[in-house]
């Protein structure tokens, strides 16, 4: 029971666009909805309730029952709601002169069939509202609400607990991260003086042994301290039991328990006052309970420490000193695997049970707790017959849902309080990633569009879905929940991996809930009588056929593999398919597009790496389509009724794909990969209409005089927009316009690719959003570079001029007159002469230069950049090109080059590459 909403997440806004005008639905129906709508408010309500009942108190059977019918409930009711809308929205009145007699005859029949659906969601209405009344009355027969509910097991604190009290002898790997931990605290020249409070913020993955770490360091250097406590916080915290069980640690008994919390703290602070202490905030999930606890921690200069431990990275960042724990290397994998199961950790298994062994410590990553409950698993079934099978086994079902053990629950337990947490929304995008196979590499972009398919994402007002999206990868990354695998400069992941045990987590919450039905030839799984979520990863037609003893008509997501194409059902069985992901399945073809053209729910389709090459115009049909993916196919244009999908906010074609004309109709179009080419004029203005757009890229391949007011004009319209490429830009982008009015005011990246404007643009400078820029330039003048100076969060630039302005003599100078305030990037390709005064470029971390050495030694006789004058330089790179040079100037540019780096300050890197080739050409 962990997505306790269902589908009401989406269903309650869509009854509410039920009573609006566009229906015109009977005032006997218009009244039955709004009783439907108002059980289903209160619906939510109680489910949310359920769902914050805290782990180690679990939910009666009664009420997991009730809750499940609820969700079938809610799911039902979205399927026969928008089985209405897309019935309605297919029979609108068509577009023929009101005189003809098509005109006639069409609108009549659609009257006559709009009034039949009308009846018919008020049938289903009816029925629907008889159901809800029996859950009611079957929730008020069995008083679920006042069931008593028992805890189950071991607390989660007292499972906790036992990390604090193991044997020294069980504690592989401690040794070198305590003895670091203990460097940071004690380190004083990390602080301005010896006598200040110093905070370390232990922050990592459930399990990962951050208690144990903690309590290893505390138990070492609390003698040095006058008084310490070591104290745990958890996720629902009952500050007065906190601050008396500190208090007592302390040694301080004078006070009651009826005091208030302002009370404790006043004696803390009392207490604390002349005293150096060392105390330990174990597992804080909350800010503002920090906050709370830290009001009693006093600065009194008398050196004293403070360790916490935290699952979220935000809430360690606020604390500060963050020290991330990383998971054991694989020999201490190793050895805690061993001592667990056979009491010794150099213990030599034979050759088979080693090899298995290997595989099972790559799938627990380095987390101890991961480790030592399959070592447990493992070690029951030690000195009987089979224990390779039985390994093997085990391994075989880690991360896709282990079999059931005492240890295997807990370990759960344990890894799921950060789950329990989350918000239904993020609990459904989470569940979600049980789709992909273990050690699979998500995309960023990839994800948050099939969550927006799905309708995980919700609108919030003044952001996009896609950064709406962000911010729930985010929360998931700051919850320690998944692992960013690529970074980008700007610091955004743009890929990411799940743990195996979130994984194994994940899966077996998401069978239990029936939220992700997957066949993919290795889980054994019990098909239930209603899937939601399909995903086909097997080629094993046994495991297919399977699929023929259930109906698949509430089927709303269906994932198929390459490998599973050829024997998936056909896509008529799926009546109400909402998403649908083909990505990869090369046996896909034009027909099975027209096919797909009848699939009316769809909202996501994902056609990547198909073998389709037209996309047929009978894609008008999917009035509900907002997000498509046709890249790597052989699709070569769009065709005209295209434009015709109002819904669609993200679109993924290749770059030689060609947009219909009125495609600037798609108003909700946020996302478009791919280039749009423009032929005239009128192009650019159909393109005004797309408001929302965040990224786009034109591509001009003959330029016109004319453009350049017509892209600022255009610009000025894209007030959400956040990238641009104009590919083959040349001449002049209207320079003269100071500002532009409203304005891109988010746009953070400019590109200009294969073409060369006259000037850095006026209006570029009231960008203020504006962060990376790449431009080609016929020369670079000193306007220009207080142009890029004045930019206030410019960090990346790459510049390349193809000519040098004429008659110049001498260098020109880039110095403190030229702010450059955030520049971290630099790139220069040019034929002139550039140099750095001292105070340039002070936050410049990244330098690249690229030059014609004959050129500079003609003009200059001294290949001399002032690179020594760059302050905070880490990285430089030079492309020497030395086609004209003779073998002594290449020797002595180079000894130059090298000198002026070496007498950086900072010493930074040099990459020097001498070129034989002319590239200015």
């Amino acid at each position: 029971m962990q997505v306790v909403t269902g589908a009401m997440g989406t269903l309650l806004p869509k009854l509410a666009n039920l009573l609006t005008e566009e229906y015109k639905l009977q005032k006997n129906i218009r009244g039955e909805i709004m009783f439907l709508k108002a059980e289903l408010e209160s619906m939510e309500a109680a489910l949310l309730k359920i769902s914050k009942a805290p782990i180690d108190h679990p939910p009666d059977i009664q009420v997991k029952l009730w809750a499940r019918e609820v969700r079938e409930l809610s799911y039902d009711i979205e399927d026969s709601v928008d089985t209405f809308m897309v019935c309605v929205d297919t029979h609108m009145p068509t577009e023929a002169k009101p005189l003809s007699f098509r005109g006639f005859f069409e609108k009549t029949i659609n009257l006559l069939t709009r009034a039949k659906i009308r009846h018919n969601i008020g049938t289903d209405i009816r029925n629907i509202k008889t159901r809800i009344k029996e859950v009611g009355e079957r929730r008020d027969r069995y008083k679920v609400d006042i069931i008593d509910i028992k805890p189950l097991g071991p607390t989660i604190d007292s499972l906790r607990l036992s990390a604090l009290y193991k044997r020294a002898t069980e504690l592989v790997g401690t040794g070198p991260t305590s003895l670091e931990l203990v460097k940071r605290l004690l380190d004083e020249h990390e602080a301005s003086t010896h006598k200040q409070l110093k905070i370390v913020s232990i922050v990592g993955f459930g399990g990962l042994g951050k208690t144990t770490l903690a309590k290893i360091v505390y138990e070492m250097l609390k003698g040095q301290f006058d008084r310490g406590a070591f104290v745990s916080v958890s996720l629902n915290p009952n500050m007065i039991n906190i601050f008396s069980n500190m208090l007592h640690q302390l040694g301080n008994s004078n006070y009651e328990a009826t005091w208030k919390e302002e009370q404790f703290i006043d004696e803390l602070r009392k207490f604390l006052w002349d005293k150096r202490y060392f105390i330990v905030i174990d597992d804080i999930w909350n800010i503002s309970v920090w906050e709370q606890i830290h009001y009693a921690l006093i600065e009194n200069e008398r050196g004293s420490r403070i360790i916490t431990t935290t699952r979220k990275l935000d809430v360690a960042r606020q604390i500060g000193g963050v020290y991330q724990l990383k998971p054991l290397s694989l020999d201490d994998s190793r050895k805690l695997f061993y001592l667990r199961i056979f009491g010794v950790e150099d213990k030599c298994p034979p050759n088979e049970l080693a090899r298995v062994s290997e595989n099972i410590l790559r799938k627990c990553g380095g987390v101890p707790l991961a480790i030592i409950t399959i070592a447990s698993v493992l070690a029951r079934q030690k000195g009987k017959e089979n224990t390779h099978n039985y390994w093997s086994k085990v391994y075989q079902s880690m991360g896709s849902g282990l079999e059931d053990s005492s240890d295997v629950n807990d370990m759960r337990r344990i890894l799921s309080i950060s789950y329990y947490e989350l918000p239904p929304h993020l609990k459904a995008c989470l569940l979600y990633l049980s789709l992909y196979p273990e050690d699979y590499k998500i995309s960023t972009e990839a994800l948050i569009w099939k969550w927006a398919g799905e309708g995980f994402v919700r609108k919030e007002q003044g952001k996009a879905m896609y950064e709406v999206g962000e911010d729930y990868l985010e929360e998931l990354v700051n919850r320690s929940m998944i692992q960013p695998e690529a970074i980008d400069s700007d610091e955004t992941v743009t890929s990411f991996r799940v743990h195996d045990m979130v994984l194994d987590l994940i899966t077996c919450l998401s069978n239990e809930d029936n939220f992700l039905t997957t066949l993919d030839g290795q889980r054994s799984i019990y098909l239930p009588n209603k899937i939601h979520r399909l995903s086909l990863q097997t080629s094993n037609e046994d495991d297919v056929k399977r699929l023929s003893t259930v109906s698949l008509s509430y089927v709303r997501s269906l994932t198929v593999s390459a490998k599973a194409f050829d024997l998936s059902p056909s896509l008529s069985s799926f009546p109400i398919l909402r998403a649908l992901d083909l990505s990869g399945c090369k046996q896909v073809v034009n027909q099975h597009f027209r096919d797909i053209c009848n699939a009316f729910h769809l909202r996501y389709l994902g056609l990547h790496s198909t073998s389709i090459t037209k996309i047929p115009k009978e894609i008008e049909n999917l009035q509900f389509l907002q997000i498509l993916d046709v890249s790597w196919t052989g699709i070569k244009e769009l065709p005209s009724t295209f434009v015709q999908l109002q819904q669609l906010m993200y679109l993924c074609v290749d770059y030689q794909v060609r947009i219909p004309n009125g495609f600037g109709n798609l108003k909700y179009m946020q996302e478009m990969i791919g280039y749009i080419d423009v032929e005239s004029p009128t192009m650019l203005h159909d393109l005004d209409g797309l408001i929302e757009l965040r990224s786009i890229n034109l591509r001009f391949d003959k330029w016109d005089k004319s453009y350049g007011k017509h892209v600022t004009r255009l610009l000025s319209n894209m007030v959400s927009l956040k990238h641009i490429e104009l590919y083959g830009c040349n001449g002049d982008l209207d320079s003269q316009c100071d500002r532009l009015s409203p304005g891109p005011q988010q746009l953070q990246n400019i590109q200009l690719v294969c073409g060369i404007i006259h000037a850095v643009p006026r209006w570029m400078s009231s960008l203020s959003a504006l962060s990376s820029l790449s431009i080609a330039l016929q020369t670079l003048g000193e306007e220009d570079l207080q142009l890029l100076g004045s930019m206030p969060y410019l960090s990346s630039l790459s510049v390349k001029v193809a000519e040098q302005t004429q008659d110049r003599e001498k260098k020109l100078a880039i110095g403190n007159v030229h702010p450059f305030r955030c520049l971290k990037m630099f790139c220069i390709r040019q034929t002139i002469e550039v140099a750095f005064a001292p105070g340039a470029m002070q936050n410049l971390i990244t330098f690249h230069l690229a030059f014609e050495l004959r050129q500079i030694m003609d003009q200059f006789g001294d290949p001399n950049f002032g690179l020594e004058n760059l302050s905070s330089l880490v990285d430089v790179s030079v492309e020497m090109n030395c086609s004209k040079a003779m073998i002594g100037e290449v020797i002595y540019a180079e000894a130059a080059i090298k000198k002026a780096v070496n007498l950086n300050p900072k010493k930074p890197t040099l990459n020097l590459v001498k070129l034989l080739v002319d590239w200015t050409r």
